[in-house]
């Protein structure tokens, strides 16, 4: 390996096809401390809805003041709001729920920038790798918000309509915040449906809307559908793992 390799983020040598066994082994072994990491900080934070969104917009930005607002809502329900932890629609949702004296949670992401986390959070964790991150976000969650965003929203979005679809996870609900911002979007799943690249039906995963009240009600399904079967299922901390119930 030269030094010029060597100088490269671990993800981006990790990406670039076969390493050194070691090397391999050193990012697994690095993977699952993120894991573990992530079980610790969030075992107890539930039931949680995740939200989504750009880290982009500040608190003069209307999809920002929509966020907060949800944010409040949402947790007035008893569910943690879990987001990326990071500024923008993340720190709007998280100080959403802490307006109301709800719960907040991020699970963080380590990058050159925007990868900070907000001031909004009862509990945190912060994780390198991307794949992680995403994981542990769809983890603890009973719905999930999409907002106005970018690459890394979209992302997030479909990796949870896949999970859905193929029924690796539970038809937990997803709210498409904001018709204007998503048009072009839901133009394109519709086309994907007509080229019979999804079925008809899985249009049916996923609210589209305007209303921060359809929101709520269609987030309320859960309470009803699945039961927080976490709160059935508490766990208990153990005291040698210094665990704490947050």
């Amino acid at each position: 390996m030269t030094n010029e390799t060597n100088k490269k983020p671990e993800e981006i040598r990790y990406l670039e096809g076969p390493q050194s066994r070691w090397d391999d082994f050193k990012v697994t072994i690095r993977t699952v401390l993120d894991f573990i990491k992530g079980y610790r900080t969030l075992h107890f934070a539930g039931p949680c809805v995740t939200i989504f969104g750009s880290a982009r917009f500040d608190e003069n930005n209307v999809h920002y003041q929509d966020a907060r607002k949800i944010g409040a809502e949402i947790a007035k329900l008893g569910f943690t709001i879990m987001t990326g932890g990071g500024p923008g629609i993340m720190e709007a949702a998280n100080r959403g729920a802490k307006d109301v004296g709800g719960r907040s949670v991020g699970c963080n992401i380590e990058l050159p920038f925007e990868q900070h986390h907000n001031p909004y959070l009862d509990k945190w964790v912060t994780i390198k790798y991307f794949f992680v991150r995403k994981t542990l976000l769809i983890k603890y969650s009973y719905a999930f918000i999409v907002m106005p965003g970018g690459f890394g929203t979209l992302d997030e979005l479909f990796e949870a309509l896949t999970l859905i679809q193929t029924k690796k996870i539970q038809n937990f609900p997803i709210v498409i915040f904001n018709t204007e911002f998503h048009k072009n979007m839901i133009e394109y799943i519709e086309d994907m449906k007509r080229a019979g690249t999804i079925s008809p039906e899985d249009l049916n995963l996923m609210l589209v809307t305007d209303s921060i009240e359809d929101t709520v009600e269609h987030i309320k399904a859960c309470i009803t559908r699945f039961g927080l079967g976490y709160k059935e299922k508490r766990f208990s901390p153990m005291k040698w793992l210094f665990e704490e119930r947050q």
